[in-house]
């Protein structure tokens, strides 16, 4: 035999009309959904703000730091290019200190001080042939890295740096003129004195000029 399955028409219908009766009791107590009115501050209410990640804290920190560090580090190399003569940072080829050496060996003395030293490449072959050099240099990141030179190669108790700013000395002409020794020699680089040089290699942008204590002008 086959299931049968039986529906009263009576429980049926009494169940259709307490449906209906429901429904009108929703009706007249507003509960109904097309009677809801949607309240927008419910939504901001219920939506919270996301909150920031560690990871992209890390990030925002480390792009900050990377960002501070790059301007200290930069910033001694930009703001000679900046003042009223500019004299920007240029290291020294190896052929302009071979000729400051070779001039060098002309002088009596064996003590070697260099103005606006940069890297300190001359100060450093003047101290492998045994000169004692003091390299005075403005930029405060080539006087720490021209120190860790010396340290490196074994030279630091010969070479030694410095930071000072030769911009605010007097006129430097005349502060060499009025208080050098008698013996003592000025080579210039690239820069000649209004001075008589008593020697000099010509060679472009590796040109020296050396000039010997009294100084005398230029006709």
């Amino acid at each position: 035999m086959l299931p049968l399955l039986a529906v009263c028409p009576c429980v049926a219908e009494l169940s259709h009309k307490n449906t209906i009766i429901d429904s009108q009791k929703a009706t007249m107590q507003g509960n109904s959904p097309e009677n809801e009115i949607f309240n927008p501050e419910d939504l901001t209410k219920s939506v919270k703000p996301p909150k920031r990640s560690i990871f992209g804290k890390v990030v925002l920190g480390v792009t900050g730091a990377v960002a501070l560090g790059l301007v200290a580090i930069t910033t001694p190399f930009v703001t000679p290019a900046l003042r009223k003569i500019c004299l920007p940072y240029v290291p020294a080829t190896e052929r302009q200190v071979a000729n400051v050496l070779q001039l060098c060996r002309k002088g009596k003395t064996h003590t070697l001080v260099d103005l606006g030293s940069g890297d300190g490449r001359v100060v450093l072959a003047a101290a492998r042939h045994g000169y004692l050099a003091h390299g005075i240099e403005l930029n405060p990141w080539l006087v720490l890295y021209s120190n860790i030179q010396a340290r490196w190669h074994g030279l630091s108790n010969l070479a030694s740096f410095s930071r000072q700013d030769l911009w605010k000395m007097p006129q430097l002409q005349e502060k060499i003129q009025k208080e050098v020794n008698p013996d003592c020699h000025v080579i210039a680089c690239r820069f000649p004195f209004s001075w008589r040089p008593k020697d000099c290699i010509q060679e472009g942008i590796d040109s020296v000029w050396l000039y010997k204590h009294p100084f005398k002008e230029n006709p």
